[in-house]
């Protein structure tokens, strides 16, 4: 099993960035897929949930409106794109595969930097 994110880097305040977390080694179609972040000295935060099949998506209401969540299952891939990046946004973002009767995966992470 395993889940790889890529896209993550050092972004102005504004600016925008999408990241992209591929799954190989377990039935993605089959899992809710979600993205985390943390920032230094704080605690993991859910940022977005995308069920399996993607109709239903959630968001933590620090990103309402600038984050986007999708998924294609026939590549084995989930999307985070961010828009109207802010300094606080700062953190290392991490993809999650979720399945209640199964358990979850992780991924090792990516950093996203918003600074001038």
């Amino acid at each position: 099993v395993q889940l790889v994110e890529s896209g993550g880097g050092l972004v102005q305040p504004g600016g925008s960035l999408r990241l992209s977390c591929v799954a190989s080694g377990f039935t993605f179609s089959s899992y809710g897929m979600r993205w985390y972040r943390q920032a230094p000295g704080k605690e993991r935060e859910l940022v977005a949930h995308i069920s399996s099949t993607g109709v239903s998506t959630n968001y933590a209401d620090s990103v309402k409106g600038r984050f986007t969540i999708s998924r294609d299952n026939a590549k084995n891939l989930v999307y985070l794109q961010m828009k109207s990046l802010k300094p606080e946004d700062t953190a290392v973002y991490f993809c999650n595969a979720v399945n209640l009767r199964v358990g979850s995966y992780w991924g090792q992470g990516t950093q996203v930097t918003v600074s001038s």
